[in-house]
């Protein structure tokens, strides 16, 4: 048999509710650092693909927004974009895996079988995420056995995204679902989103942390010059919020938690590029942007 007639290759959409560790489980999978995370719900906004290689296997994983009660609200143009982010991803996708907390199925949880898991004519995985947290392990079975009763999932995976339990057992059933197909990518390849929306998202991930609860849903980033010199990588970047007051609170006193913000992303970036970083940020004004379609197109949300 040919190589590549013996080779795996599909997509995978990561679905659930907000905050239940979607993108901490990508980064494991690929043993990587490639989707922002916080304990805020709603951190990441956009899809984003995440590639998953063997000898004779690629996943290409799909890390979506959490559907949320206020997902739909059309009067809120980024949440609705959101949903549509999910929606959208769970489309021409061969396997859908959704994450729920091990210590139970939730309204969310309902609400993502409802509005998604109920349309989808795909295989489903369960996966029980954050196992470390239950004790003893005879509680998973219990919760297992009622998560069967609610959609016909083809498995029910208990893992832990933090601590990488189970997460070989969780690729190695999603591969049998896979269809046998050439990759789609280079071996090597991570994702398809340029360093430009990396570094904007790694960006944003320190604003989320190291601000108040309401205020990173009124702020983006723009990457404006992403420029390789000599042993230096250089970057100029744009943080936007909705309010003058909300820049006053983003740059800090003395700017102090701009410089904090930057710092913190600049090691990230370091990290992953593996190339020394000099990054410069500002704080602009963009009016309401989360309520208008036309400003979140030019803000990179299309």
């Amino acid at each position: 048999m040919s190589e590549e007639a013996d080779h795996k290759a599909g997509f995978v959409a990561i679905v659930g509710r907000p905050n239940v560790g979607k993108s901490t489980l990508l980064n494991h999978i690929l043993g990587s650092k490639l989707s922002i995370t916080s304990r805020k719900p709603q951190t990441t906004r956009q899809r984003l693909l995440g590639i998953h290689s063997t000898d004779n296997l690629q996943m290409i994983f799909v890390d979506t927004p959490g559907l949320s009660p206020t997902s739909r609200n059309k009067s809120n143009a980024l949440n609705h974009y959101m949903y549509l982010e999910t929606i959208r991803s769970t489309l021409d996708v061969d396997v859908c895996v959704h994450l729920i907390d091990a210590d139970g199925w939730s309204d969310g949880d309902e609400q993502v079988s409802n509005r998604l898991l109920l349309q989808l004519e795909i295989p489903v995985i369960c996966a029980l995420n954050k196992i470390d947290l239950i004790s003893p392990k005879s509680r998973l079975l219990p919760v297992m056995q009622a998560v069967s009763q609610v959609y016909d999932y083809k498995a029910i995976i208990p893992v832990s995204a933090l601590k990488n339990q189970g997460l070989d057992i969780l690729v190695g059933e999603i591969s049998k679902y896979l269809p046998q197909q050439p990759k789609y990518f280079e071996a090597d390849q991570l994702t398809d989103k340029p360093l430009r929306f990396l570094v904007g998202e790694w960006i944003r991930e320190q604003i989320i942390r190291q601000l108040g609860e309401e205020l990173p849903y009124r702020t983006t980033v723009v990457v404006e010059t992403y420029k390789e010199q000599n042993n230096i990588t250089l970057i100029d970047a744009i943080i936007y919020v909705e309010r003058e007051s909300q820049k006053r609170i983003v740059i800090g006193k003395g700017g102090r938690r701009i410089k904090t913000i930057g710092s913190q992303a600049r090691r990230s970036i370091e990290k992953f590029i593996d190339r020394q970083v000099h990054l410069d940020l500002r704080v602009r004004t963009k009016a309401n942007w989360t309520q208008a379609p036309t400003e979140l197109a030019t803000l990179g949300y299309q």
